[in-house]
């Protein structure tokens, strides 16, 4: 990732949500409040650049990413660090990507994100199902953050950036009664991805850092009414990535 700011000084995803209708524009008083704490002194973590590697982004070969804890040089396939004060994630370097794989390492600021990826074939879930929702499209992703007393956020992708939908959250929790891999993300670090498409409702468990991948995919492809071919061809890529990494879900555990 590239550390470019963003609109309205929103770091990291959410500076890719935009307002609700008839919310005043970013740049005035954004729908999403920004932490009551001071920004980090490195550069927080801004969108992937789209590419065939699912979860990790790459760079020219003249350019060199850098942790932004520790400034060390980091490969085109490093781990990402969730700021939890600053809603951002960070590039980091294998050693500082160790240090935060324990919650309350830090005082609990920064998580290592985790390159985990489940699903669970044997829970199909309906298109009925998905539809109580009331999630306007077919390609979301859900959030829950261990801060805001757990609260669960729903996010979709679009040209325009990454839009917060509102959730029903007893319908979601009632869901999840019948489909553990919901509730079995880990706070701040995963989410649920969950695609609708003629053929059916798909759902993952993913790292958090490729929703922002496929939210670049979104605005660098998209052209048009309907996205156009090479949008539905990357998301395309992205869905088949996403597939082919994830492992069957274990309600035990033992998938971790």
């Amino acid at each position: 990732m590239t550390g470019q700011g963003g609109p309205a000084g929103l770091a990291g995803l959410r500076r890719f949500v935009r307002p609700p209708s008839g919310q005043p524009p970013s740049g005035q008083q954004p729908s999403v409040q920004q932490p009551s704490v001071q920004q980090p002194s490195v550069q927080a973590g801004a969108l992937p650049q789209p590419n065939e590697q699912i979860g990790r982004d790459t760079l020219p070969a003249s350019e060199t990413e850098r942790c932004e804890l520790c400034a060390a040089e980091i490969p085109a396939g490093h781990g990402h660090l969730a700021d939890l004060e600053a809603a951002s994630l960070l590039c980091a370097c294998r050693a500082c990507y160790l240090l935060f794989t324990q919650r309350n390492a830090g005082r609990g600021r920064y998580q290592a994100v985790p390159d985990r990826y489940l699903a669970d074939p044997d829970r199909v879930m309906t298109q009925v199902q998905w539809d109580q929702l009331e999630v306007p499209v077919g390609l979301a992703f859900f959030l829950r953050t261990s801060r805001d007393s757990g609260a669960l956020s729903g996010f979709y992708p679009s040209p325009a950036g990454v839009t917060e939908c509102q959730l029903d959250l007893q319908l979601w929790q009632e869901l999840a009664i019948g489909y553990p891999l919901l509730s079995a993300a880990a706070d701040d670090v995963e989410a649920i991805l969950i695609s609708r498409s003629d053929d059916g409702v798909e759902y993952f468990l993913v790292p958090v850092d490729i929703c922002y991948e496929l939210a670049g995919r979104m605005r660098l492809n998209w052209h048009g009414f309907d996205g156009g071919a090479e949008a539905r061809h990357s998301i395309a890529t992205f869905l088949r990535g996403v597939r082919d990494r994830s492992r069957p879900y274990r309600p035990d555990g033992q998938d971790a």
